[in-house]
Parts: structure tokens; sequence; C-alpha cells
């Protein structure tokens, strides 16, 4: 799937990957896809919350793991229409 933006949050942890992603949201066009990477497993449970409170639609939710055996999730976040 295609996606307009891409934000990494490898690395971060509860709340660093969401509050970056709410600034990401908010610089993105209406409808705009974000892509996001993080190593947190709460990112899944934060983001699916996040995107029901404000309305945002949490396309997909996939997991890999990684060279070093981290586990890596990515989604694809897509913006409300104006």
């Amino acid at each position: 799937m295609e996606f307009d933006e891409v934000l990494d949050t490898t690395g971060l942890v509860c709340p660093e990957p969401l509050m970056l992603v709410r600034n990401a949201v908010r610089k993105l066009a209406a409808s705009a896809v974000l892509r996001i990477t993080a190593t947190d497993p709460t990112t899944e449970r934060d983001f699916q919350h996040f995107c029901q409170f404000m309305g945002h639609s949490l396309l997909t939710c996939e997991q890999a793991v990684d060279a070093s055996g981290q586990i890596v999730f990515s989604y694809l976040l897509q913006k409300k229409a104006a």
C-alpha cells in the first residue's frame, strides 16, 4: 500500500512514539497515509486508541523480526478526511 510520509520510532518507548505520531499526523493533509515503524509493543494499543479517539484510520498493523531478533511493528495510519 502507498503512503505519503514515513515516521521511524524504533528504539523509543511510551509515550514518545505516540507523541511523535500525533505531531506527524497534524502536519499531514486530509486523507494522507503515514507509515510508522516502532519497536515498543504498546504502540499497537496506543495507536488504535489514538485513531479511535481522533477519527483517523489504522489501516494495517504488521510485525516482523529484524536481523538482530528484535520485533519491529509497521503501521499505516490514514488521517481523517477534512
